[in-house]
Formats: C-alpha cells, sequence, structure tokens
C-alpha cells in the first residue's frame, strides 16, 4: 500500500512537470505569458514574441495617423511581455520634438527626418543619431460629407483648388465634370485641415504639389499653408468633423473613415478612378525607394503614379528611434516592442486594421537595423 501511494504520487509530481514544461513552451523561451485581453481565456498572447528583458513603462509620442496601428500592436505585445506603452499620438510635429528633446526614447512621424532635427537629436543620442524606420503605410483617404452623393471622384487639381478656397460649392463645374452621374447639391464646400503640425498634412500638401502645382502654389510642410477652410486637431479631429458637418471634406488616414465616412476616388489619369484602400495603397509604396543613408531608412514615394489600382495619396509612418545611444532603462522594451511591430505578424496586424504593410524588401532592412540598436 505504502508503494502504491509512493508511484501514485511520483506520477502525480511527474504531469505536474510535464504541464508545467507545456505551459512554458506555449508562451515562448521570452514570453511571460498573459492573454491579449488581459488573461482572457478566448485570446491568446502572440507566443513569438520575444520581450528580452523588457519591463516597466515607456512613454512615447507622434503621429496620430498611426495611432490605430499602435494601439493594435500595444494590444498583442503587453499581453505578452507585460510592457506598458503609452502612445500619446500628439502628431507628427510634437513626437519629432518630444524625441529631440529626450522627452520620449521612440517617436512616429508621417515625415522623415530634416537634417536640423537629426542634428538635434545627437544631443539626446549618446554617440549616435536619430533615424527613420519605416513601419507603417496606408492610404490618405480624403473623406466627405454630400447628402445624396454616395460615389464621388476628383482629381488633384480639382482637391488643390477645394482646399485652397478656390472651390467653393459642390455643384461646381469642375466636380460636376468629374461626376456626370451624381446629383451634387448646392451646397457650401467646409473643407477641413489639420490645425497641429501633421506628416499626414505633409504627406498630402506633397502629392497635391507634386502633381498640381499650379493650383497649389505652396512649399509644404507639416503645418497647413492653403487660405481658408477650417482646421481640427489630428486626424480622429478632423474625421469627427467631417462627419458632422453636411458639406464637408477632410483629409486623414483610411483606418479613420469609418461609420459612414465616404472616401474620394481619384482620378490619376489611369484606366479607371483609383479607391482608398489598403490594397492600392500597397501598390503604390512599392514603387518607393529608399533614399536614406547609414541605417536611416527614410523612403521617397512616387505621388505621380499613373499605374492601374495605385491609389498615390499615401503616407509611410515612420518610428524615429536612436541607432546608438539609447537609454539602458528603456532600450529593451523599445528594441522588443520594435521587433514585434516590424514581424510577420505585426505586419500582418496593419491590413486588419486598413493600413497598408510594408513591401518585404524594405520591412526586412527595418528587422535587420532593429536588431542593431544599442
Amino acid at each position: 500500500m505504502k508503494l502504491q501511494r509512493m508511484n501514485r504520487r511520483a506520477l502525480a509530481l511527474g504531469a505536474l512537470a510535464v504541464s508545467g514544461a507545456l505551459a512554458l513552451t506555449a508562451c515562448g523561451s521570452d514570453d511571460t505569458g498573459g492573454g491579449a485581453d488581459g488573461g482572457s481565456s478566448n485570446a491568446a498572447a502572440p507566443s513569438n514574441v520575444k520581450c528580452d528583458d523588457a519591463s516597466g513603462q515607456v512613454l512615447a509620442d507622434g503621429s496620430s495617423a498611426q495611432k490605430n496601428a499602435v494601439d493594435a500592436w500595444v494590444k498583442q505585445f503587453s499581453a505578452a511581455c507585460k510592457v506598458e506603452i503609452n502612445y500619446k499620438a500628439g502628431g507628427s510635429g510634437a513626437g519629432v520634438t518630444a524625441f529631440t528633446q529626450g522627452q520620449v526614447p521612440w517617436a512616429g512621424s508621417d515625415s522623415a527626418l530634416k537634417p536640423e532635427e537629426v542634428e538635434a537629436s545627437k544631443k539626446v543620442c549618446s554617440g549616435g543619431q536619430g533615424i527613420d524606420l519605416p513601419m507603417v503605410g496606408g492610404p490618405i483617404a480624403v473623406g466627405y460629407n454630400v447628402p445624396g452623393v454616395d460615389k464621388l471622384v476628383l482629381d488633384s487639381a480639382t482637391i488643390a483648388k477645394i482646399f485652397d478656397s478656390k472651390i467653393t460649392n459642390w455643384n461646381d463645374p469642375a466636380i460636376a465634370k468629374l461626376n456626370p452621374d451624381a446629383k451634387l447639391p448646392n451646397l457650401k464646400i467646409q473643407a477641413f485641415h489639420r490645425s497641429d503640425e501633421s506628416g499626414t498634412t505633409d504627406n498630402f500638401t506633397k502629392y497635391l504639389i507634386a502633381t498640381a502645382k499650379k493650383d497649389f502654389p505652396y512649399e509644404g510642410g507639416k503645418a497647413w499653408q492653403a487660405k481658408g477652410g477650417q482646421s481640427a486637431p489630428q486626424s480622429s479631429g478632423v474625421a469627427a468633423q467631417v462627419k458632422q458637418t453636411a458639406g464637408a471634406i477632410g483629409y486623414f488616414e483610411l483606418s479613420y473613415a469609418k461609420d459612414g465616412i465616404k472616401t474620394v476616388a481619384i482620378d490619376t489619369g489611369a484606366a479607371e478612378p483609383v479607391a482608398a484602400t489598403v490594397e492600392n495603397a500597397t501598390k503604390a509604396i512599392a514603387d518607393a525607394k529608399v533614399v536614406g543613408t547609414g541605417k536611416d531608412l527614410a523612403l521617397k514615394l512616387n505621388y505621380e503614379t499613373k499605374a492601374d489600382g495605385a491609389y498615390p495619396m499615401v503616407l509611410v509612418t515612420y518610428e524615429i528611434v536612436c541607432d546608438k545611444g539609447n537609454k539602458a532603462e528603456t532600450l529593451p522594451a523599445v528594441k522588443a516592442f520594435l521587433r514585434y511591430a516590424a514581424s510577420e505578424d505585426g505586419q500582418k496586424i496593419l491590413a486588419e486594421n486598413d493600413y497598408a504593410p510594408m513591401p518585404e524588401d524594405i520591412i526586412a532592412k527595418v528587422r535587420t537595423t532593429v536588431e542593431s540598436l544599442s
């Protein structure tokens, strides 16, 4: 009897050991486990997230265009690594300023760092400098709210005139010519632009300058320069104004075109007008060229593409980080988070949230660079 009790005890301990080993295997060697919904049983955390020594809290700021993507990444990453990521999304300008002033270890920007910003970053990147890592892509949607108009086609010249207050009514002949089957109302156009410095504004105006310079005679940049119109903060603010204002039109990342906001198809000169979709944006981003030097992976986009199905009004959001000289207390968490964002799973999440994943040749370079951060 004593021997039988000992055997039963040994078997129980053995089963417990096997169960524990299986649990560790399921979590991965660097994974602390947990569910994607705070430990819920119906949503397991990603098993391939490499946490390393990541822990604690990380504060970041920048592009509001990528906020929905960052939120999706954070949900998965934090469940696996138990690191708290607080992304403020105050706009690209605010993010770059916070980074160059040493307030955040990484920032998001829809525009690559300017030479003076790289120089400023050297003060906070001990022995290094800030670099641009292209991580999120997507179309800049032109959303509109015109009662009775379910489909709308515009070209770059017409968009430029609308946002420069040269076309002020929805039944304008220029709009009617592009939309012969639409019943355009006699309604005043309410054009909304960003009130904060924004990489979305920068890319939106780069497109207009590249394709309709005559109708948009401005230098461009993160700050809005055209005449008239109304302003709202962040992509969410512009989208909210478009949704609630009859006659409104505005620009924002496609993921903000929710809850019934309709988007413009662009007449680029291709066989058919091109809709703002993830797939169409990816076709345009694939034509981008890496123009950064060293570990910097800044891209040059082709806004003038006329390829069938290529939506030209795109942006790429960069995660800005020090190549060397990152703070020791935040480096493990930042590196682990960026590794996940650039991973196959991290990029897959983008498409699920109306963003465009980076082309494989570009994201492969990003992954290599992330591993070299120090």
